[in-house]
């Protein structure tokens, strides 16, 4: 029997846009965020399958949430992530979450407007963001700043990656709203350069992205954990090069991902300004909610 994992595409936590797990976070937090992380891998990987019917895919990720509320042992991902939040008397709310934007995904190509981005990420990226927080025992009074952090880093990444996500599964999360106002069309995101209405709305969207980001600077000084505040000055700072890239280049013919060179660059840099901010008492940022 086919399993979830022989579905997953190969792609690792240290593939992402982001650190997951890394050396910064407290080695007594790490397998269970690694356990949450390849859970949701899997079933992204599931949903983003190109040969695998819709239904099978829904299939599938019905399966591992059955099992990770506990019904079968069939399936890794969902097995481990069970366990890992057992031992930590946790309940599994925020993977479930991320499981309806996974079956968004099968069943949704298009968008009609901004909001309707931003309801998807709040399935897709904010769970994660909130996962982390009750990890380290931080308050929800939080979320309102990662939910803006999270929203960010996903949009960036439906802009960095949108004619990938067209041309292999004819998904657009751009705003159909946005590609009207602009006079672009879905079309253009099959061509080899972004046409002057298109880039016009990816630029269009960067600058709003940025404004999401700009929402979730005060998160890392609501932190409690130092680790933590560490690892999302680092993420800060990833997302904020990322939104700037998209600002000025084409991200269908010109590179929008950082580099290995940058991302170490810019988490020294990330880890050094929360430093010096502890160190010195100073708060940075507004709080108020992503996409308000």
């Amino acid at each position: 029997m086919t399993t979830a994992s022989d579905l997953r595409s190969g792609k690792t936590h240290r593939d992402e846009n982001f650190p997951v797990a890394s050396w910064i976070i407290h080695p007594r937090h790490r397998a269970l965020i690694l356990a949450f992380y390849n859970f949701v891998r899997t079933a992204d990987d599931i949903a983003d399958h190109a040969t695998l019917p819709a239904e099978e895919k829904l299939r599938y990720l019905d399966l591992m949430e059955a099992e990770l509320l506990g019904n079968g042992d069939t399936q890794k991902e969902a097995v481990n992530l069970r366990r890992a939040f057992a031992e930590r008397g946790m309940a599994p709310r925020h993977a479930l979450d991320v499981l309806v934007a996974f079956r968004m995904d099968v069943t949704k190509l298009r968008y009609e407007n901004w909001d309707d981005v931003i309801d998807y990420c709040r399935y897709s990226a904010m769970p994660v963001g909130r996962f982390m927080l009750d990890v380290h025992g931080e308050s929800t009074s939080t979320w309102t700043a990662s939910d803006a952090l999270c929203a960010g880093l996903q949009i960036n990444n439906h802009l960095q990656d949108c004619a990938k996500d067209y041309k292999n599964l004819n998904r657009v999360y751009l705003p159909r709203d946005a590609l009207d106002a602009s006079g672009a069309t879905v079309e253009m995101l099959g061509e080899a350069k972004s046409p002057p209405p298109l880039l016009k709305c990816l630029r269009g969207l960067a600058v709003r992205t940025a404004a999401v980001l700009d929402e979730s600077k005060s998160l890392a000084a609501e932190v409690k954990d130092f680790r933590l505040g560490l690892e999302i000055g680092v993420i800060q700072a990833f997302a904020d090069r990322i939104v700037n890239m998209l600002k000025v280049r084409d991200p269908l013919s010109e590179r929008v991902h950082l580099s290995p060179i940058e991302l170490l660059l810019h988490s020294l840099g990330g880890m050094a300004s929360e430093t010096a901010r502890r160190a010195t008492g100073r708060r940075s940022g507004s709080k108020s909610a992503a996409g308000a």
